[in-house]
């Protein structure tokens, strides 16, 4: 029987989402203008496409005035670095997204570098990255950040605990490990070269996993008494969406654990709306 507090992602992103409802409305009140997210999609992946519909969704219900664009799969670099440059320009613009992957004769790197800093509302541009590392957050990765807000709103104190990041990734991963730090937590990263990462798992009070693999952290791995934060979005063959955790046998030993779906998925496009106001704000 499991004794877990569930981490409510829906409900604590309902809130945020409220909050920017309110934000928002009141910045289009001295400004005379919504704030504005414009969304850059290349191409047919259709993850892709259920991502970037539901971020326009959201955009909408916050009252940010959201800027579509779906740019063909055969679109040149020269072409898709017009446009990001003419997003950069334009004031009516608060937030760029550009939704990843991109089609694989394009360098992610290159273009995301050249998203304005001020406008990068994913939190992924260098210079954010790097203020993040000073401990400066400006525009933070949201769903790193959306843990952070998460654990706030359960009064789970990250000072002074000891934290476990299963996965490396600049998207998730590495931020993750920053935005511990900066919560006071002591923080060891896995990676592919991690010796034994269940061993890293057992002595963490916090834990979170974001590698892709379902199931790929065993319940009995988890100390007892700790919170489980659940990154991972995995679609089983049976069609169900899993995380990278062993949610039944992890929520027997965990004080907090996020479900999937329902966990960290919702507060990242909640944090997204929340760097968009944050963006919005600090340009005008």
């Amino acid at each position: 029987m499991s004794n877990a507090v569930i981490l409510d992602g829906k409900a604590v992103a309902g809130r945020v989402r409220a909050e920017v409802k309110e934000r928002a409305a009141e910045f289009a009140r001295t400004r005379g203008r919504a704030p504005g997210l414009a969304v850059v999609k290349v191409g047919e992946d259709p993850a892709s496409a259920v991502y970037v519909r539901n971020k326009r969704l959201a955009c909408e219900e916050a009252g940010i005035q959201s800027f579509a664009f779906d740019l063909p799969h055969s679109i040149s670099r020269q072409d898709l670095r017009a446009q990001i440059n003419g997003l950069n320009l334009d004031p009516a613009v608060d937030g760029i997204l550009v939704q990843l992957p991109l089609p694989a004769a394009l360098d992610a790197n290159e273009i995301m570098d050249l998203v304005d800093p001020a406008k990068d509302v994913d939190g992924f541009h260098p210079y954010n990255t790097g203020l993040l590392a000073q401990k400066r957050p400006c525009l933070r990765p949201c769903t790193p950040y959306g843990v952070i807000r998460l654990a706030q709103e359960y009064g789970i104190a990250l000072h002074g605990l000891r934290a476990t990041v299963v996965g490396a990734s600049n998207i998730v991963g590495r931020p993750m490990a920053l935005e511990l730090m900066l919560a006071g937590a002591t923080v060891t990263v896995c990676h592919t070269r991690t010796r034994d990462v269940q061993a890293e798992v057992q002595r963490a009070d916090v834990v979170v996993a974001a590698v892709g693999k379902p199931g790929m952290v065993r319940g009995e791995w988890i100390r007892p008494g700790a919170a489980v934060f659940d990154v991972g979005i995995n679609r089983t063959e049976a069609g169900r969406l899993v995380g990278d955790v062993d949610y039944a046998a992890a929520a027997e030993r965990a004080a907090w654990i996020t479900p999937v779906p329902g966990g960290i998925g919702p507060m990242t496009i909640a944090m997204l709306l929340s760097n968009t106001l944050d963006a919005a704000t600090a340009r005008n």
